[in-house]
């Protein structure tokens, strides 16, 4: 900022000892003669400097001073005209002129300016006229001024110049983050804080010398450019406030008035770009004023989002406050008549880099924040639904995680289901108690030791099932059922008799779902509680081995 208000400070300057302003100016219609205009003094206004644009032909006198630089080129605002004549007229009364149509202007590495060649200067030459036909703007009359090349050749412009080359730079790089984060977290903010940003980046290509640099387009063209540009940075700008100030922490209208605004702002600009002459006179007053409810709307959505706590908002108004000084003063400036028209560009610049940072920072921490709450959201959702697929009581899986989980499991190469049921579990709870059964149970799951090759879950009460996998799975599931006793007598000590089990143990056949198999596990666990408890029945279809020869187990306890 410091950079750009010094090396602004003598290109913003309104003119240097080579620069010659009007000194008188008059009106006609367009069906009068310039030359004759010019020579009538009588037609000649030269104490009121408030110059109008009610005329159909607005004509400004420069004096030409001897000895001084000569001037060789017409310089002003860009804004919508039909035609500019120039004339020159020596000493001896000689004249010689030239009409330059809007169309055929060239822009003007000054930013925001046109030039017009003059006709021949010598150094008789003592006058300069310029008549404007159909000016749209007061500031082409209160801007111009002849000089003797084209703006931007001191090295205070070319600093500024490499100034505003740098803030285009920086507005490049939130188009890239935002292309991330939009990425991470698909936000319409995100959207609308890009174009906001690609809006400023144009605007200040199409209003500095940087656009004659790199494209040098019509004066013309840049000059409706400009107006419909600055359009989409005010639909931009109410759209991102619309979606980025939080749910909840802007009043319900101001929020709905918004979309609203950005459609005005979005109209305004096309109609006055297409059709800069409906109303010439007033149009432009008109157009500038047409903006301050939307500008009054802006201003009162950051504070009602600042008064109920908007973290957004916050950003928002300090990276927007020189943008909205800017258009005060272009407000202002425009619809008073006596005033000096000014768009403050230094000012803009200005506001252009405290938009980017600051409201960059805010995209960024509302995307961590939000990013925060969706992973904590995220979290908290495995997490209840690890603890719908948990047995509360010892840890283990319960029937929601097997059912959820078996067709996984046996694409990874499960292949055989065991029931296991406790022995007498019921009278165990009558004589010593359910938190004693409690315990029981939290030993048996510990006996289960479920690893790589063996998913342990409880399926209710006092039946567990064993999903395991290997050429061993009949044994690991045997030696986990023999090793209940010796754990529980360990873990719970008192009770009167060993703790055994009974359990049901078969492969996996081709395309089986878990109802079929545990089925007939429970079949085999019942024939293992029928035939005295404490005992495994059950057959094991292995996966053929590598020799293709069918390994066919039983098991008998």
């Amino acid at each position: 900022m410091v950079m750009l208000l010094q090396f602004s400070a003598a290109s913003a300057a309104p003119a240097d000892s080579f620069e010659t302003r009007s000194s008188c100016w008059a009106s006609a219609s367009l069906s009068e003669d310039v030359v004759a205009i010019g020579r009538n003094q009588d037609r000649w206004s030269c104490r009121d400097q408030a110059r109008s644009i009610d005329a159909e032909r607005v004509l400004l006198r420069f004096d030409i001073k001897a000895g001084e630089p000569l001037p060789h080129y017409l310089l002003s605002r860009r804004a919508a005209l039909q035609a500019i004549h120039l004339l020159v007229i020596d000493r001896d009364g000689t004249v010689r002129q030239d009409t330059i149509p809007a169309a055929a202007l060239a822009s003007s590495m000054a930013g925001g300016y046109f030039k017009a060649p003059l006709p021949d200067m010598t150094s008789e030459t003592r006058q300069v006229i310029a008549a404007i036909d159909l000016p749209s703007h007061r500031m082409t009359l209160e801007r111009a001024y002849l000089s003797p090349t084209d703006a931007a050749g001191g090295i205070g412009d070319m600093r500024l110049l490499l100034v505003l080359a740098g803030l285009a730079g920086m507005l490049v790089m939130p188009l890239i983050f935002n292309a991330a984060f939009y990425r991470a977290l698909r936000e319409p903010f995100v959207l609308w804080h890009s174009a906001l940003t690609f809006s400023l980046l144009m605007t200040i290509l199409v209003t500095s010398g940087l656009a004659v640099m790199l494209f040098d387009p019509p004066a013309m063209t840049l000059s409706w450019m400009t107006t419909v540009i600055f359009g989409m940075t005010i639909a931009s700008g109410a759209m991102f406030t619309y979606s980025f100030v939080e749910p909840g922490l802007m009043h319900p209208l101001l929020r709905r008035v918004l979309p609203y605004c950005a459609a005005w702002a979005i109209a305004l600009s096309v109609l006055h770009a297409a059709f800069p002459f409906v109303a010439r006179p007033i149009q432009s007053s008109a157009y500038t004023a047409a903006f301050a409810p939307v500008l009054a709307i802006f201003i009162l959505s950051m504070i009602d989002a600042l008064r109920r706590g908007s973290r957004a908002a916050r950003f928002q108004a300090i990276g927007y406050a020189p943008m909205v000084v800017v258009g005060l003063i272009r407000l202002v400036t425009g619809v008073v008549p006596w005033l000096h028209s000014t768009d403050a560009t230094l000012l803009f610049y200005v506001g252009c880099m405290c938009e980017v940072v600051f409201t960059t920072l805010g995209v960024a921490e509302r995307f961590v924040t939000m990013k925060r709450e969706r992973d904590g959201a995220r979290n908290d959702a495995e997490l209840l639904e690890r603890l719908s697929e948990t047995d509360p009581l010892t840890g283990l899986l319960n029937r929601r995680a097997i059912e959820l989980q078996f067709e996984q499991l046996r694409t990874e190469g499960f292949s055989a289901l065991a029931v296991i049921d406790i022995d007498h579990f019921k009278a165990i709870n009558d004589i010593n108690g359910h938190s004693v059964g409690d315990e029981v149970l939290k030993a048996v799951a510990n006996a289960l030791q479920p690893g790589p090759s063996v998913r342990a879950y409880r399926l209710g009460g006092e039946e567990f099932v064993l999903l395991l996998r290997g050429e061993d799975a009949d044994t690991q599931a045997e030696l986990r059922r023999r090793a209940i006793p010796a754990i529980v007598a360990r873990t719970v000590p008192g009770l009167k008799r060993p703790v055994t089990a009974s359990m049901g143990v078969t492969g996996i056949v081709g395309d089986e779902d878990f109802a079929t198999l545990y089925e007939r596990a429970d079949k085999l666990l019942y024939e293992a509680k029928s035939a005295g408890r404490n005992r495994t029945r059950g057959v094991i279809k292995m996966t053929p081995a590598p020799r293709d020869v069918p390994d066919d187990r039983a098991m008998t306890a």
